[in-house]
């Protein structure tokens, strides 16, 4: 089996970071059937032309992908600038199924696409959507049923403006991508970037997204005693640093849910996340940690080459915004570790608005999919 064709470049004109791109391709196999395609929202009024050009030189006619503010291939991140990053998938075209965007319900895609579903039984989803639909964690939710593993991947297009993806057209507003047949090969995993500061509390009283009380006490007085007296001074800080943490139950490996802190009420103890929470669950607080980060990230690789009995064809690497350059560092920090364990494998993908693994909308994580 070999490896998926792939390029990746940046220039102010889109046109010749399109054929740097296609140069780095070279010939296009007549056995590339699917194209994955991510740029950088700096050419988000450019993506459909993009996307005729690319039909046009690669004779391929099914793309999946988004924009994203910042995109990544193997040992590179790109931020800031105009910049493309292609994979050429090679798959039995009767293997997967591109669907185009779900905005509101599953039953018109249940309709158009119920023959394929029944005769290919579709093990796993590539998806990208859109931030600003509201169901958008319901459409995971549904959509991942839809698989024979109830699994998704992906994550919600992160841009200045529109958040485009791309479904054999450019599209916006809902959840889109790839199905993918049992009988195509891959695997995949996820890898945290906050680490637990704190115990596993109990939710005692809470209100939609406001906990009022853990383990009996106020809220704000567990969290100030976690994070410890010098960040309880001035609680302003925590933007950015401290998150909220829920765990996943059922979960053998311990997973959670990272949340931001939108809010805390000092006079009433109250500290408002950024999730619907109620009485009875568990949250943690949790801390962004560069070394755990890095930590995780190799544990992450190292599951997934130990599942590996020969070098993956190819990869698509979706990593939160709060990662990257934000947390990693500089000199594209991020994608040289996952290169520095995984060597030369094509990978492309995205800085989301919002990481899919499974069923679950997740924050600040990175999720790697490796076709083998």
């Amino acid at each position: 089996m070999t490896a998926f064709r792939f390029g990746h470049a940046a220039a102010p004109d889109w046109r010749v970071a399109l054929d740097q791109c296609l140069t780095r391709i070279g010939q296009v196999p007549p056995t590339a059937t699917l194209g994955f395609l991510y740029t950088t929202d700096a050419l988000s009024d450019d993506l459909a032309e993009i996307l005729r050009t690319l039909r046009d030189a690669t004779k391929i006619q099914d793309w999946v992908g988004c924009v994203g503010l910042g995109i990544c291939a193997t040992g590179a991140e790109y931020y800031e600038e105009p910049a493309i990053a292609i994979m050429l998938g090679e798959f039995e075209r009767d293997a997967f199924l591109v669907f185009p965007s779900v905005t509101d319900d599953l039953v018109d895609f249940d309709r158009r696409h119920r023959d394929w579903i029944t005769a290919q039984r579709p093990y796993l989803g590539l998806v990208h959507g859109d931030p600003s639909n509201g169901q958008i964690e319901s459409l995971v939710e549904q959509l991942a049923a839809r698989t024979t593993a109830e699994f998704l991947v992906g994550g919600l297009a992160s841009s200045r403006a529109d958040a485009l993806t791309i479904a054999n057209g450019v599209t916006q507003g809902g959840i889109s991508g790839v199905l993918f047949a049992e009988r195509v090969g891959l695997i995949t995993r996820l890898t945290q970037g906050c680490s637990p500061i704190g115990a596993h509390h109990r939710i005692t009283e809470a209100q939609r997204n406001i906990v009022m009380r853990l383990d009996g006490e106020p809220a704000l007085d567990v969290l100030k005693r976690d994070i410890g007296e010098e960040l309880s001074q001035d609680l302003s800080q925590l933007g950015g640093l401290v998150f909220a943490g829920l765990p996943i139950q059922g979960s053998d490996t311990g997973d959670y849910l990272v949340r931001n802190l939108v809010g805390i009420d000092p006079n009433h103890g109250l500290v408002a996340i950024g999730d619907l929470v109620e009485p009875g669950r568990e949250l943690m607080f949790c801390r962004r940690d560069l070394e755990t980060a890095r930590e995780d990230l190799d544990r992450m690789l190292e599951g997934l080459k130990a599942r590996l009995s020969a070098p993956p064809r190819g990869g698509i690497y979706v990593s939160c915004l709060g990662r990257g350059v934000n947390l990693f560092g500089p000199e594209s920090a991020e994608l040289r570790q996952i290169q520095a364990a995984l060597g030369e494998v094509p990978i492309v993908g995205f800085y989301a608005n919002g990481e899919i693994s499974q069923d679950r909308l997740y924050g600040y994580t990175g999720v790697l999919t490796l076709f083998t």
